[in-house]
């Protein structure tokens, strides 16, 4: 579906001297410097996955859609998305993909909704009937309905995003690009807004790849992550490993109902740390599950007053990851 090779992009800015003489000197002759944004960065991603490429300001994810959605040519590298090279088949890949950036609306400012729907529906050249089940689904999903004779300046910021959506989905494409989509968006409407990206990749089986700074999203839609630092990939599977790889591990809290100096655990699991000789943090190890724990506990007559599960935090993974990355 997507295959990435080795890209980069290289951009080449312009120094500036400081002073007035600095800036005269310049006019006459300039030095350059080379921005790395993205560099050797190689991945595939297959029919129907749903990916979260994330990574700090300034990582290069915007950049690598940029390129994988024909908007920049890379440097180097090689892109194929269905086969097509992006920056030679712009027009034949833009049917075939679609593309949300949260801060930019693909709307037209100053018409009504439903008319930049029409306008679309004769760009893409899209069957009556195909188009009105479309609408329907974006009806039914988004309650577009709602705001559709409204001119597109006067949405509200979750209004525009879910007509952003269905009118980056109203082709039936095969893949879909989010930049951003849930920024600036409260609590409720994002929770539609993941709800109908999940339902569009489990039941059209629409190919989304993901970027977003909300962790949130993250945990919710994907399945597998990409993380940039610096222009490359720091991290590239699924997200339970990447936590484990970081020792951000799932932790259970039991407090027993009596004093148990030495603890002994089963199997793989192991003490993080002890409050009290009644009070235990456990390591819960990948794949083990905690019914293997409980039962231990309950063939060794171990009353348990109060116990909790501790999910990792991708996002203190994450931070972790780049606290690493940056002592190196």
């Amino acid at each position: 579906m997507i295959e990435v090779k080795d890209l980069s992009k290289h951009f080449k800015i312009r120094k500036r001297q400081s002073g007035f003489l600095g800036s005269v000197q310049s006019l006459f002759h300039s030095e350059y410097e080379t921005i790395k944004a993205v560099e050797a960065v190689s991945f595939g991603i297959k029919e129907g996955e749903l990916v979260g490429y994330i990574g700090q300001n300034g990582a290069g994810k915007s950049t690598t859609i940029k390129m994988l959605t024909g908007i920049l040519t890379p440097s180097s590298g090689q892109i194929r998305i269905n086969g097509l090279d992006p920056a030679l088949d712009r027009k034949k890949n833009a049917r075939q993909i679609g593309v949300v950036f949260g801060q930019r609306t693909q709307l037209w400012w100053d018409l009504p909704v439903e008319e930049s729907f029409d306008l679309l529906k004769e760009i893409y050249r899209i069957d009556d009937k195909i188009y009105r089940q479309k609408m329907e689904m974006f009806f039914d999903l988004l309650k577009i309905n709602e705001f559709m004779k409204q001119q597109a300046r006067k949405l509200s910021l979750g209004q525009r995003m879910k007509a952003d959506l269905a009118a980056s989905l109203i082709h039936s494409p095969k893949i879909l690009f989010l930049d951003e989509p849930t920024i600036g968006l409260d609590l409720i409407v994002k929770e539609k807004v993941r709800e109908f990206i999940r339902t569009i990749n489990r039941e059209d089986k629409v190919t989304i790849i993901l970027t977003t700074h909300d962790v949130q999203d993250i945990e919710y839609l994907a399945g597998r992550i990409i993380v940039l630092d610096k222009g490359k990939i720091a991290y590239d599977g699924n997200i339970d490993n990447f936590n484990n790889m970081l020792g951000n591990e799932t932790v259970v809290n039991v407090h027993f109902g009596r004093e148990i100096p030495e603890l002994a655990l089963p199997g793989k699991f192991r003490i993080k740390e002890r409050y009290s000789d009644s009070h235990y943090s456990i390591i819960l190890p990948e794949k083990e599950p905690l019914s293997i724990l409980l039962q231990e506990f309950q063939n060794r007559d171990l009353p348990i007053l109060e116990i909790n599960q501790q999910k990792p935090d991708l996002g203190v993974a994450i931070k972790k990851l780049y606290r690493e990355e940056t002592v190196q």
